[in-house]
């Protein structure tokens, strides 16, 4: 059977096993299996084991199951709760305010946390009800929680790029200090949405009342108190990264470190919150590693098939424009993202498109971002849609799914201009990394 066919025949076994609800990991990892065992015989089971294990034998890797500490530390200390209230007393009378500071205060999460899932559903828990009791549009509430809550793998450290970086061999980084103008711009995107249509239509978002709006500035400083040393934290942990004091893992280390001392200075740290933390932590990294087992196995076994080389062939030939074929990659990457999580699209594309990438002469920091970006859209389209089912866990009754996806349509239009332009102006992600490290 020619690897045309294998390759179509791998296609259709996917989708029709996803739609039968069995998890990727499984799938890819099945399929793995039974061709290898088809192909090569018993022996070649070796394969799936040795490209998995050859994977994880990296140590900045470490820096995955690190961080994720930290966020858990961040989540269960209280640390979002307060932050929102430190910030939202200032919006006063601005109409929409309470909507940017929900915006702001989820960039600052995704610099302590970067968890997709625990951000969405922080702020589905802490401002989509004052929203609500504010007297905002549901679907312009409901948009900023989901929108503003994925700009967490835009905000370093991001764990989407630690994965990317080990994948393309490439900088971590590099790419932390990339993918930052490109997320502020996009959070600075929302911002403006926000009030712009407030402005427009002033009842989509109404100004705080009048208790909290002429709150004293004193009470106003004090509400810092509480998060000023896990900021700091944060702030040190990029600090670090950027400096060149420590590797992204030794900063992951020290991170997670400096948050269970933080939770512990704010006088929440039981050994209870410690087994919480630590179960979390282990439950999200089983998730990822069970995903990169099995997407690696296929793509291991399909390369030996020469598969990759024929994909790759197919890709460069189906025009003779760099362009063409760019825009194809992100179809893909959108396409898939209807159905499947970002870290399967990452390890069963990067594979195929980085050598094809490298060809045209693209830089791969830069296709990083486009990758990034991209992965911003699949977390808000339905039916897979991560962002809007993770906040259907948290938001208040009477919110349904149809509401949450009907929501998400304008912060869309948003990423994807955000994304032309990251495309049309590779500068724009590569001047800060190239200005740090020259």
């Amino acid at each position: 059977m020619d690897i045309g066919t294998i390759t179509v025949l791998i296609v259709f076994a996917m989708a029709g096993l996803l739609m039968l609800g069995v998890p990727l990991a499984f799938v890819s990892g099945a399929i793995a299996v039974v061709l290898a065992v088809s192909q090569f015989g018993l022996n070649a089971l070796f394969i799936v084991g040795s490209r998995t294990a050859d994977f994880l034998d990296s140590f900045a890797l470490i820096a995955v199951p690190m961080f994720v500490i930290m966020a858990s530390f961040m989540e269960k200390s209280g640390v979002a709760r307060d932050l929102y209230r430190a910030f939202h007393v200032w919006t006063g009378r601005l109409r929409g305010g309470t909507g940017v500071v929900t915006i702001f205060v989820a960039v600052i999460l995704g610099a302590t946390t970067g968890i997709i899932g625990g951000e969405i559903v922080l702020l589905g828990l802490i401002a989509l009800p004052q929203m609500l009791k504010l007297g905002y549009d549901r679907k312009l509430a409901i948009g900023i929680i989901t929108a503003g809550g994925s700009l967490g793998t835009m905000i370093p450290p991001s764990i989407i790029l630690i994965f990317y970086g080990l994948t393309a061999e490439v900088s971590i980084s590099h790419l932390f200090l990339a993918t930052l103008v490109p997320g502020l711009m996009l959070a600075g995107f929302y911002t403006a949405y926000v009030l712009i249509r407030c402005r427009i239509q002033p009842s989509l978002g109404p100004a705080l009342g009048p208790e909290e709006a002429t709150m004293p500035l004193g009470e106003k400083l004090a509400l810092f108190k509480g998060v000023a040393l896990p900021m700091a934290v944060a702030a040190g942990v990029l600090i670090s990264i950027y400096a060149g004091f420590a590797s992204i893992t030794e900063s992951a280390a020290l991170g997670a470190f400096g948050a269970g001392l933080a939770t512990w200075a704010r006088g929440v740290f039981t050994l209870q919150l410690l087994r919480e933390v630590l179960v979390q932590a282990l439950r999200t990294c089983g998730m990822v590693f069970w995903l990169v087992f099995g997407t690696n196995a296929l793509i291991g076994v399909y390369n030996l098939m020469g598969g990759i080389a024929f994909a790759g062939e197919v890709l460069s030939g189906a025009s003779d424009n760099p362009a063409v074929i760019l825009a194809i990659m992100v179809g893909v990457f959108i396409l898939l993202g209807f159905f499947i999580d970002w870290i399967g699209i990452l390890f069963l594309t990067m594979p195929i498109f980085l050598p094809v990438l490298s060809a045209l002469g693209y830089d791969p920091i830069w296709f990083g971002i486009v990758f990034n970006l991209s992965m911003q859209i699949a977390y808000l389209t339905p039916p897979f849609g991560p962002a809007c089912f993770y906040l259907k866990g948290a938001a208040p009754e009477g919110v349904t799914l149809q509401d949450i996806f009907a929501a998400q349509w304008p912060f869309i239009g948003l990423q994807i201009v955000a994304l032309i332009i990251v495309i049309l102006w590779p500068g724009l992600s590569l001047w800060l990394p190239r200005l740090v490290y020259g």
